[in-house]
């Protein structure tokens, strides 16, 4: 099928839903150890309960893009679960900061990614159906400029309302979670849900070239055996850009997640001096979130940058820099002595996480067969999960034990772990075709 070129305007319509995506994760990530250390867990039990996040992605995501490449109804064929995640993330965002003991919070961590896993996966398939081939750089640069928006605001939103409009800090010992991490949250179930609403609204689908031969295949590959031997044949078949670009997101995600576990409570306790409950701690909490919200902002300024880089610079090219970039910003992390020149290490993230989040999808969807796209961005987030899983079960709990009980040891380790990621960027095969394409089309 011989696609239109989308003007700019397009591609935001079709790429706004991810404003509401990032805005639940971002508040899973600046908050979700705070709360459950104030919920009764010990610091080196962070790790393993984060795992809900990165099995649930594992599970779910290759399931859910075999299934939207299977779908075809009045909706679409990725909306769908674009509206089915965001109503299930909103009521999970609601109940959340309300838990009362430590397993409903992890009970409920599960149903929220498990919601937003539903959500997101699509989008990363909806640039590929939507777009024309020179312009995935561009789609993809343009979810970069909404992720980092909304991340902006939802993680420094806690710190906001406690510091901009005088709402409680202190909770004392087994305390509830502070009002201001309540009111974060229900503000970012109501952005979640408007957004995806707003991208199902003002963006229909492409209907499959061949809607009988469609139907065809589908019913013949009907079955839970025949749907479980597809997948695993695909996950054999991978395209050589695919399983190139895995061993990179392997050493990228492995340090984004002990930067996401470790940084905020860590920070609390060793630059703030605090401990859970108190009111050093809350606000060191709260600081990791602005922090969180610092490397948000300087991924959104970038990822307007990227919007031009693209046009004259190779990608691989573009993304091996940001990575060393950012992997810097993350080793010195342990060694800043003063909370407000954490600032300039996650700037240093920031550019990194703008590529992250495009670059390496724009090398990935031009290698994809078309009836598959939504089967192999979901396998493709195994190798984003499956470094989570090793740091929630195995390595978390030793670098804090290896580091000598400093708590900003792993996120040390991740800073080496995405220089790692840098290099091994250089030996991934990219497209001939080059530029974004982002200029208005028909």
């Amino acid at each position: 099928m011989n696609k239109p070129r989308l003007s700019i305007w397009a591609i935001w319509n079709m790429s706004f839903g991810f404003l509401g995506i990032q805005f639940g994760w971002g508040l899973q990530m600046a908050n979700m150890s705070s709360i459950y250390q104030y919920l009764g867990a010990k610091p080196e039990e962070l790790a393993l309960l984060w795992l809900a996040a990165p099995l649930t992605g594992l599970i779910l995501q290759p399931i859910v893009g075999y299934c939207s490449d299977r779908t075809w109804n009045r909706l679409g064929r990725r909306r769908p679960y674009f509206l089915a995640g965001a109503v299930c993330a909103s009521v999970a965002l609601v109940l959340m900061p309300n838990s009362s003991t430590l397993w409903m919070a992890v009970g409920l961590l599960w149903i929220l990614d498990a919601s937003v896993n539903l959500s997101m996966e699509p989008f990363r398939a909806f640039v590929a159906d939507k777009l024309p081939a020179e312009q995935h750089s561009a789609g993809f640069a343009m979810q970069s400029v909404l992720i980092g928006f909304g991340a902006v605001v939802s993680s420094a939103l806690p710190w906001m309302l406690m510091n901009w409009f005088g709402m409680n800090v202190e909770t004392g010992p087994g305390s509830a979670i502070p009002a201001a991490v309540k009111l974060a949250f229900y503000i970012g179930a109501g952005v979640f849900i408007l957004a995806v609403l707003y991208t199902i609204f003002t963006t229909p689908e492409y209907p499959p070239e061949d809607l009988e031969a469609f139907r065809h295949h589908k019913a013949e590959t009907a079955g839970f055996l025949k749907g479980f031997l597809e997948i695993f044949e695909g996950m054999r078949t991978m395209p050589r850009t695919m399983k190139q670009l895995a061993v990179v997101q392997f050493f990228t995600w492995l340090a984004l997640f002990s930067m996401w576990i470790f940084f905020g409570t860590g920070i609390a306790e060793k630059i703030f001096g605090g401990h859970p409950g108190d009111e050093r701690y809350a606000q060191g909490v709260a600081w990791g979130g602005v922090c969180f919200s610092t490397y948000n902002g300087v991924a959104f300024l970038f990822a307007f940058a990227l919007l031009w880089l693209v046009r004259v610079f190779r990608a691989k090219d573009i993304h091996t820099v940001c990575l060393v970039v950012g992997g810097c910003g993350l080793a010195a992390v342990p060694w800043i002595p003063h909370a407000n020149l954490l600032l300039v290490a996650m700037a240093g993230v920031g550019v990194a996480w703008a590529s992250i989040l495009a670059m390496p999808y724009a090398l990935l969807a031009s290698s994809l067969p078309p009836e598959r796209t939504g089967f192999y961005m979901g396998v493709f987030n195994f190798f984003i999960v499956i470094p989570q899983i090793l740091m929630s079960v195995f390595l978390g709990e030793w670098l804090v034990k290896l580091g000598g009980g400093n708590p900003l040891a792993p996120v040390f380790v991740g800073g080496l772990a995405m220089i790692v990621a840098a290099v091994l960027t250089q030996f991934v095969d990219e497209p001939a075709h080059r530029g974004s394409g982002a200029e208005c089309g028909g």
